[in-house]
């Protein structure tokens, strides 16, 4: 993306489910938070393979359904 980081930051709404990830070689880590940084969903594991990606996939569709954001930027 080639954007300024003011408009980076304007992405992020009260909308917007953020997830942050540490990435390694086998094993991810990602936290959701919300536009303020608040913490909604503490650290989890993401594995590196078709079932983890399934998996945090239904975990995005699942906080965004539960928490009602409508956007979301990984």
């Amino acid at each position: 993306m080639n954007c300024t980081q003011n408009r980076k930051i304007e992405q992020v709404t009260d909308q917007t489910l953020v997830i942050g990830m540490d990435i390694a070689k086998q094993k991810h880590f990602a936290a959701m938070v919300d536009a303020r940084g608040r913490e909604l969903k503490k650290r989890f594991p993401v594995f590196q393979s078709r079932a983890g990606f399934e998996q945090f996939y239904s975990l995005i569709q699942e906080a965004m359904r539960e928490l009602g954001k409508t956007e979301v930027i990984v």
